[in-house]
């Protein structure tokens, strides 16, 4: 669908923003400072299942920020077991969503999909380091198109209990193109391959499809205070 006729709220949402206007409806009958504070509600919902274009760079071999939020560790660590790609340390980047932010992710590179694994767990606060390893989570492997193994996460939270993630194993996939969201804040975790540098800093504020992560190549002096667009 071109850009200029996508629906600027994600399907997702739709059910539940329908659930929340009813409901609203009956509110207002019923007591009407009951209906305005359910109006609010209402309003919230449709801003958190917002879904906006994103404009993805075109510098070949990107990684690419998969979600909207507050870097919020950098960090080394081992990918989840269930992917199958060793205890080697690797350079970790989790992104922080909060209840206000996008929660739409994205492809964070070109290439395919080798691997998903979807495991149950806790719903820690997904600011806690120990979500990464406890919470509920769908773990993703890709092979880049330049060749390179990479892993991301999406890690449900104290709020988020619903990962949706729209994948296969085979799959092409492009560099910000949508998979999936995860409802009412919530993580997603990057493990860069082997060798490959961070140009982010913890603290910074990513934008799914648009703040460039990492590039093969490249170190941390070249992102000059920040991820590269």
């Amino acid at each position: 669908m071109p850009a200029t006729m996508r629906p600027v709220i994600h399907r997702e949402g739709l059910p539940i923003i329908a659930a929340f206007i009813v409901t609203t409806a009956v509110l207002w009958w019923l007591w009407v400072p009951l209906g305005i504070a359910g109006a609010l509600l209402s309003l919230w919902c449709i801003w958190f299942f917002r879904d906006p274009e994103r404009h993805p760079p075109t510098r070949p071999g990107v990684i690419l920020a998969p979600a909207d939020g507050r870097l919020l560790a950098i960090v080394t660590a081992s990918p989840p077991a269930e992917l199958g790609m060793g205890d080697t340390p690797r350079t970790r980047i989790s992104t922080f969503m909060n209840v206000f932010d996008v929660h739409v992710n994205r492809i964070p590179a070109d290439g395919r999909i080798t691997g998903l694994h979807y495991r149950p767990g806790r719903f820690f606060n997904a600011s806690f380091d120990k979500a990464s390893n406890h919470n509920e989570r769908m773990s993703m492997r890709m092979t880049t198109a330049s060749g390179h193994d990479l892993a991301f996460v999406q890690i449900a939270g104290l709020v988020a209990r619903r990962i949706r993630t729209k994948l296969a194993v085979g799959q092409a996939v492009t560099a910000g193109a949508r998979f999936g969201m995860i409802r009412f804040g919530s993580r997603v975790d990057v493990y860069l391959p082997d060798g490959i540098e961070p140009l982010v800093r913890e603290g910074e504020v990513a934008v799914a499809g648009e703040t460039i992560l990492a590039v093969p190549g490249r170190n941390a002096a070249d992102a000059d205070g920040g991820g590269l667009r």
